[in-house]
Order: structure tokens, then C-alpha cells, then sequence
């Protein structure tokens, strides 16, 4: 079966072909690094990784490139704030390695580079260059924007007509522009104070104490003068620097599909008069309650503090429950059901590979109904990929054979050797392979290792606390202290070198 894809240009669900037969050119709009990573990112993340495991499983060369925007007013605002640093470089910083931390405790394949804006600044001002020269864009008071109209294609890819397009950008730009839809490809000067304001967050102070002298970010010299680049042109210069003029698949939200990938759009093939992009892909919202998860609502779960309480495993089941073109509502039912499937097919799991490394799996043993389970599955879960990378389904697949695997384990003596072998290669291979679940890793929804941590270093505090007492002579609380401990399950004995403790 085909792969098919829903590309948000034409409307379709459309047989995938990339321009080379081979090899697949990937590239996902990344975050702004002004704050840690929520489960809206995180969701978007795991469908993005399974895109691209399922690109390698169907056999292309993935070539996967992610940016990271490391210059934004965003940034700026939070400069001063707590202890995140003094710059926007170091903000930026800040956040980016928490942003990494987050991506590797999620068990993501590594893109093939993370390009950041403050890297690139030379390939945004060539291609800022090279569409004033072809009359694309036009100087103004040291800005530079693009001239919409001048573009034929303006508004195909969220179907908007140029006329009916509403003003773009900051109402100090209004007066600059020739139409109100023109955007800023490189904007004059550093970042305004009004635009501190509107990103500094509600009860704290200036980003470096004084209203009167704010910073004002990072800013580079250009033909036109010092400025700092304008959003959306920042992703057209970092894709096309790493993967070339023309993409197969660009991945991002749908929030972004304008004025972001609209404009991207415009400003590439403006400039190469090739096509940009092949296939336009968006994640729908993630939700929190009725509204979007986001940062700017403060109604969102950090990826560090989710993975902590749920464990990676819960997680990717959860977030990959439903399909990445589908809305997502974020609860604590939602997340205990994800918890279950997934133990569900980690026993289904463990037990198989006990039964087939054990005395009773038999060479001439058969279950028919187990083999048939087996192929079953890897139809439906390949139909499920190359469907639009319908996840759901994909695990509704793996479930039904983890419930076969389990009846032919409760009603055999003797065990279909080489029907538990295929079965626990078609585990492994699509739940660990494509799905990115880890199996037999002993999560089972919870951090458990750290709660182990926790609970030691709980245990040493007390018995600290108990070796205090006993010096200060008071061994009626020491003796009370042991007594607590042990009657929560903690075996105390004292040695010649302290006390010791087991559980």
C-alpha cells in the first residue's frame, strides 16, 4: 500500500512521491526559546519522530531538519528575569539546552542538524537581497518588506485573497508599507520597548531594571542598515541552507499555516521561482481545558514535569492516541488510559519473550490462530502508517495482537515457537521501531527510579536527624525516629561505621 499524506496545499489526502525516489527532505518549524518546552510541543514532536521513523521503515534516506528561533522579542523581554541571564544569547541558550534535555527524555530521533537563527544571518540577508533585486520587496526607513502583491501566488495555502487580507505586523510598521499585508523581512534597529511590554510577564520588572534604557536584543549590520530579521524569513533561509530550494515535506502547527507558512512560501519561491515545498503537513491544536495549550495562556504541562509523573512510555501513548491532524485534549483520564495500554502490551510483551526463550516453546507446536494474529497485524498497522500516519489505528494494531499473544499464553502448554517470534519482532519492530516505545524498561507511568532517589534521600535526612538527637543525648526521639521509619517499611541496624538501611 501506498503511503498517502494530507497536504493542507492542495486539500488532499495524496500518494506520497518525493522529488528523489530515495530520499526524503524534512523539515519541522521549530520553537522560539523563551520559555520550557509544554506537551502542545511535545505532541507535535512525537507525530514528527514517527513521521520520520516511518520514512526510514518504509526504506527512504530521511534527511530531517528542525530550527530553533534563538532571536525574538520573546527572548528579549525575559532578559534579567530570575537567573535566566543577561543577554538574549543567554536566555536563548538557557531555554535551547532545557529544549534538548526535554527531546532526549521524550526518545526522539535526532534531526540531522538543529540550525538556529543567530547562525544564519548571513543566508537571511542574501535572501532579503535577492528579492529587493527582483523587485519582491522594497527598503523602507531601514526595513525591508515584501511586497505581497507582487507575488501571484500570494494566499494559495490558506486560501486567502490578497484584497481580503488583513494588516500584518506591528501598527508602528502600518505607515512604512505599501499594502497592509506586506511583512517585515528585516526590521530596523533592535526590538522596540512597546514590544518588551506586550512580552514581559505580569509581575516582573524591566528586563534590566530600568523602563528608561530596555535592551534591545541582538542586531546585525545589513545593506540597509543595523536591524534584526523578520520571523518568517528566518525559516525559508535555514531550510533551503540545509536541504536545498525545494523540500518534500514541511511539518509545523496548524496555527502557523498563516501568516508563518504562507509567507515562507511567498519569500522562497519568490526568490528561486521554484516550488518550495511538496507537501504541507499540520498538527492540529493540542488542548488544555477549552482553550490551546501555549505559553502565553499559562495553561500548559512542561514536557520535564509530564515525563517525571507519567514516564516516556505513557507519554508517547498518550500523545500518539490520536491522529497529529486531529484535536487533542489533554486530562488526567485521558493519560491513566494511555498508562494501561501501554502496560498492556509491555506484559503482553514480557511475557512472550519469557515464553520464547523458555523450555516450553516448541519447534512443531503450532496456533494457527496466533500466526494469523501475527499477519493481521502488520497489515493493519502498515494500512494505519500509510494512511496519513494514522497512529491510532497503528497501536489499535499492536493491542489486538497483544491480546492474541496473551490467549495462546493462557491456553498452551506448548508454545508456537515461531509464532511468538514473529510476534515479538512485530512488537518490537512497530512499537519500539516506529512507535518509539521502549519495552521491558520498567516504567510503568511514574518515574519510578526517582521516586527511589527521593525515597533514599528522604531516609538519609531522617537518620541524619536520628544521629543528631543521639549526640545531643535525646535518645527517646532518636529511638522514635527509628521506630517511624520502620514501621513504614525501613529496616534500621546500626554499625561500627553508622547506620545502615534496606526497604
Amino acid at each position: 500500500m501506498t503511503l498517502r499524506v494530507t497536504n493542507t496545499l492542495t486539500g488532499e489526502k495524496e500518494p506520497f512521491e518525493p522529488r528523489d525516489p530515495d530520499s526524503v527532505l524534512l523539515y519541522y518549524c521549530g520553537l522560539t526559546v523563551s520559555d520550557r518546552a509544554h506537551l502542545g510541543h511535545a505532541r507535535t514532536w512525537v507525530h514528527v519522530d514517527v513521521m520520520h521513523r516511518w520514512l526510514d521503515w518504509l526504506g527512504y534516506d530521511v534527511r530531517h531538519v528542525e530550527n530553533f528561533t534563538d532571536v525574538n522579542e520573546k527572548i528579549v523581554a525575559r532578559v534579567g528575569e530570575d537567573d535566566l541571564g543577561d543577554s538574549e544569547p543567554a536566555v536563548a541558550r538557557r531555554f535551547l539546552a532545557a529544549t534538548l534535555e526535554d527531546m532526549r527524555a521524550l526518545n526522539l530521533k535526532r534531526a540531522e542538524v538543529y540550525p538556529r537563527v543567530s547562525e544564519h544571518i548571513p543566508e537571511i540577508i542574501a535572501l532579503v537581497e535577492s528579492l529587493v533585486e527582483a523587485g519582491h520587496a522594497y527598503e523602507s526607513n531601514g526595513s525591508v518588506y515584501f511586497d505581497v502583491t507582487s507575488f501571484e501566488g500570494y494566499g494559495k495555502l490558506s486560501n486567502q485573497r490578497v484584497e481580503e487580507i488583513e494588516a500584518q505586523g506591528d501598527p508602528d510598521e502600518r505607515s512604512e508599507k505599501r499594502h497592509p499585508a506586506d511583512f517585515a523581512l528585516w526590521k530596523a534597529g533592535g526590538v522596540s520597548p512597546a514590544a518588551l511590554a506586550e512580552h514581559r510577564r505580569e509581575g516582573t520588572d524591566p528586563p534590566d531594571g530600568s523602563p528608561e534604557d530596555p535592551p534591545e536584543g541582538q542586531v546585525w549590520d545589513s545593506p540597509w542598515g543595523p536591524g534584526r530579521p523578520g520571523w518568517h524569513v528566518e525559516c525559508s533561509a535555514m531550510s533551503m541552507a540545509h536541504l536545498g530550494e525545494t523540500i518534500d515535506v514541511h511539518v509545523g502547527g496548524r496555527d502557523l499555516v498563516f501568516p508563518h507558512h504562507e509567507n515562507e512560501i511567498a519569500q522562497s519561491e519568490a526568490s528561486t521561482g521554484r516550488e518550495f515545498v511538496r507537501y504541507w503537513v499540520h498538527a492540529d491544536l493540542f488542548e488544555s481545558g477549552a482553550e490551546k495549550m501555549s505559553t502565553s495562556l499559562g495553561n500548559f504541562v512542561p514536557v520535564r514535569e509530564a515525563v517525571a509523573e507519567y514516564g516516556t512510555n505513557a507519554l508517547r501513548t498518550f500523545l500518539l492516541a490520536g491522529t497529529y491532524n486531529s484535536t487533542q485534549t489533554y486530562s488526567e483520564a485521558a493519560i491513566e488510559e494511555a498508562i494501561e495500554r501501554f502496560e498492556r502490551l509491555d506484559r503482553a510483551h514480557e511475557r512472550a519473550v519469557g515464553a520464547l526463550d523458555g523450555p516450553d516453546a516448541r519447534t512443531k507446536a503450532e496456533d494457527e490462530a496466533l500466526r494469523e494474529a501475527v499477519v493481521d497485524a502488520r497489515t493493519d498497522f502498515e494500512a494505519a502508517m500509510n494512511d496519513d500516519f494514522n497512529t491510532r489505528e497503528a497501536i489499535a494494531a499492536l493491542l489486538a495482537l497483544s491480546t492474541a499473544l496473551n490467549r495462546h499464553l493462557d491456553e498452551r502448554e506448548a508454545y508456537d515457537y515461531r509464532g511468538l517470534r514473529e510476534a515479538v519482532g512485530t512488537v518490537e519492530g512497530f512499537g519500539e521501531g516506529v512507535l518509539g516505545l521502549v519495552f521491558g524498561s520498567g516504567e510503568t507511568g511514574s518515574d519510578t527510579e526517582g521516586e527511589a532517589r527521593l525515597a533514599d534521600e528522604l531516609v538519609e535526612l531522617v537518620l541524619d536527624a536520628r544521629e543528631r538527637e543521639r549526640e545531643a543525648g535525646e535518645y527517646e526521639r532518636a529511638d522514635a525516629l527509628r521506630a517511624e521509619l520502620e514501621a513504614l517499611g525501613v529496616t534500621i541496624e546500626d554499625t561500627d561505621d553508622g547506620p545502615t538501611y534496606r526497604f
